[in-house]
């Protein structure tokens, strides 16, 4: 692996393209306070009265050949609706001063959220939280069945390809790049689940009762708790997918405690109060296919991101064992 920039040296440089873009916001004396360094590079901006989130996109997130600023603008579009169409807590899309949803600094899409305030509970959940996160994941599907999509609306389809064929960049990486630096014995265990869900997915099919819009990553550090509220971040990886994906998701970290069982019946009770589940026969499967999903965009951060590199071996040892459980 070639040597990296530094991490310090990367996020310096993603602070002063946020600054330059943030010129073509309506925010005003911005204040920039670093967040995260992954997919995106995000920042907390606090103006003169409110709050903001500026994101930094990576380029070719959402595929080859996708133009990024129309995957970003359609992910925004559905939060619009869903605030327009909903009481979900969902970020508030910010147009720039162009009216358009995104703005373009230093040849990197960008885009501003309004804030979310709230606590995670990933360290130390409690059924409640599983129960209430199913609760709002029904909501969002509810929506999604209904909801028409505008024109010019692009998103990732989270299918067999995307998953498990050479349709993603990660880290700049192509997926299937990502596939050749995998450890022998992770490699032979994706290549057990790819052959699996070919058959579990063509089965499925595309149908509205198993596929439609999803978040696709919609784990209980995306879910903020305020009291009774929940409200909900990072819609960035949402697309077309199945139903049950988005519920394999919150229950992947926690597969290997000893209260799984309570953890994976207080999520699915909650989203079965809220709409009908489906059938769950495929759930490990799909579980399963998050480590995949989780593995090769890790492997492929690792080219580039020292922070990923440094614990890529603990991960990839995590992924196996994980694997080891239903392979």
């Amino acid at each position: 692996m070639p040597e990296l920039v530094s991490k310090r040296a990367q996020v310096a440089r993603m602070r002063r393209t946020a600054m330059r873009a943030l010129a073509d916001y309506p925010v005003d004396e911005p204040r920039l306070s670093f967040i995260a360094h992954g997919e995106n590079t995000t920042f907390r901006v606090d103006s003169r009265d409110t709050r903001f989130l500026m994101r930094v996109h990576r380029p070719n997130r959402h595929g080859r050949g996708v133009d990024s600023r129309v995957a970003v603008g359609s992910e925004l579009a559905w939060l619009a609706a869903l605030q327009a169409d909903t009481d979900l807590s969902v970020p508030t899309p910010i147009r720039a001063r162009s009216g358009q949803w995104t703005t373009v600094a230093d040849g990197r899409v960008c885009s501003v959220l309004g804030w979310q305030n709230g606590r995670m509970q990933a360290a130390n959940p409690r059924s409640v939280h599983f129960r209430r996160l199913g609760g709002i994941l029904a909501r969002l599907h509810n929506h999604a069945s209904v909801w028409a999509p505008p024109s010019g609306f692009v998103r990732m389809r989270w299918d067999w390809e995307t998953f498990f064929g050479n349709t993603m960049e990660y880290g700049g990486v192509s997926a299937a790049g990502c596939w050749d630096l995998l450890p022998s014995p992770v490699r032979a265990q994706f290549d057990e689940v790819a052959r699996r869900m070919r058959t579990v997915m063509a089965g499925l099919g595309s149908k509205p009762d198993a596929f439609g819009l999803i978040h696709a990553d919609l784990h209980l550090e995306n879910a903020l708790f305020d009291g009774d509220a929940v409200r909900l971040i990072d819609f960035d990886d949402c697309g077309f997918g199945y139903w049950l994906y988005d519920i394999a998701v919150p229950l992947w970290e926690y597969r290997g405690r000893a209260d799984y069982t309570a953890i994976r019946t207080a999520l699915l009770n909650g989203y079965s109060e809220r709409r009908e589940l489906p059938d769950l026969i495929h759930l490990d499967d799909f579980i399963a296919t998050r480590d995949v999903a989780f593995g090769l965009w890790f492997a492929g951060m690792a080219q580039v991101n020292p922070a990923f590199a440094a614990d890529l071996d603990e991960v990839m040892d995590s992924i196996q064992r994980s694997l080891d459980r239903v392979l």
